[in-house]
């Protein structure tokens, strides 16, 4: 059998094969810091880089828990919002139709008490852009402070 080229990969083809190895590996069972330095050893990175790598993915992932416990509080909130809209517009649309025979006035609070929750829902699941890293780094800090 002929010798085959050797095959030159971009560098984002060769994170992507690589991780799809260790995910392989990982499947047998966890990755001790030894395994993971050992790797990283026979992949010719050094051991300083590896640990830089280590702590970035450490803050990375406090950061994220930070967000979930942050969108789980926002969630619980609007939960919350949701539940007395639905009670005081059922007892306004039930008083309604005792005292008038119909829905008259309280259709107007149903649609623009209404709206205003569909604004904060939209506010409440959308976890991207420059408003939610706003709301993050101000709400955030204090959610995860409270939950301590």
């Amino acid at each position: 059998m002929p010798p085959m080229p050797e095959e030159i990969y971009r560098q984002e083809d060769a994170q992507q094969i690589l991780h799809l190895a260790i995910a392989r590996q990982a499947e047998e069972g966890e990755l001790s810091r030894a395994q993971l330095f050992e790797i990283a050893a026979e992949l010719n990175i050094a051991p300083a880089d590896i640990q830089a790598a280590e702590q970035d993915w450490l803050a990375n992932k406090g950061i994220l828990k930070e967000q979930e416990s942050f969108n789980l509080f926002r969630k619980s909130k609007f939960q919350q919002r949701l539940t007395k809209f639905l009670i005081m517009n059922g007892f306004f649309i039930t008083l309604d139709l005792l005292t008038g025979g119909g829905i008259g006035w309280s259709l107007y609070i149903l649609l623009f008490w209404g709206l205003g929750m569909a604004l904060n829902a939209w506010k409440t699941f959308q976890t991207s852009g420059e408003d939610y890293d706003i709301a993050f780094s101000v709400g955030g800090k204090l959610v995860s402070s409270k939950n301590r």
